[in-house]
C-alpha cells in the first residue's frame, strides 16, 4: 500500500550476482556482471574486433577460424556452465595447429656438458662450455689467420709514393 502512495510501481529487488559466478554482484547496465567481467568481455570484444581487421587480407577460411574462435571465448565468458555450441574452427577445416618442435637444452658439441645461459658461441658457429671454448681446446674449423690478415689489408692500404724524377 505504501507503493501506491509514494508512485513506486515495484518493490525493490534484491541484487542479483554476477552471470559468470565470480562471487560479485552484477547490474542490468553491465548486462548483470560485475564491473570486471564487463571490462573484460568489452576488451574481448575489442580484441577480436582488431584481429578482424587485421585478417581482412587474407583468405576467407582464416577469417572463418579466427572469428569463430573469439566468437567461442566470448560465449565461454558469458555462460562458462553452458557447453559451447560452435564446434571448434580446428576440428571443422581439419586444420590442426602446428606447435614448434621443443629446442633441447643447449650443451656443448666436444663433451655434451649442459651449459644453459653460460655457453660460449665460437666464430665457427658451435656452442661450448667454459673448458672447451678456446679453439685448440676443440679443434676450432674457422680460419682465424685469414680473417686476422684481411683485417690489417682492409684497416692499412698500401700508400706509394710518386717516384721522384732524378735531376
Amino acid at each position: 500500500m505504501e507503493h501506491d502512495k509514494t508512485g513506486c510501481q515495484n518493490p525493490p529487488e534484491c541484487p542479483k550476482l554476477c552471470i559468470n559466478n565470480c562471487g560479485f554482484f552484477g547490474s542490468p547496465a553491465t548486462m548483470n556482471m560485475c564491473s570486471k567481467c564487463h571490462k573484460a568481455l568489452l576488451f574481448q570484444q575489442e580484441q577480436g574486433a582488431k584481429l578482424a581487421s587485421v585478417v581482412s587480407g587474407s583468405s576467407s577460411t582464416v577469417k572463418e577460424t579466427v572469428l569463430g574462435a573469439s566468437m567461442e571465448v566470448q560465449a565461454q565468458s558469458m555462460e562458462p556452465d553452458a557447453a559451447s555450441p560452435l564446434p571448434s574452427p580446428a576440428s571443422d577445416h581439419g586444420v590442426g595447429v602446428e606447435a614448434k618442435p621443443k629446442e633441447g637444452p643447449s650443451r656443448c658439441i666436444a663433451c655434451n656438458k649442459r651449459v644453459g645461459l653460460t655457453g660460449f658461441k665460437c666464430r665457427c658457429g658451435s656452442l661450448f662450455c667454459g673448458s672447451h671454448r678456446y679453439a685448440d681446446k676443440h679443434d676450432c674449423s674457422f680460419n682465424y689467420r685469414a680473417v686476422a690478415r684481411e683485417a690489417i689489408a682492409k684497416a692499412n692500404p698500401i700508400v706509394k709514393a710518386e717516384k721522384l724524377d732524378k735531376i
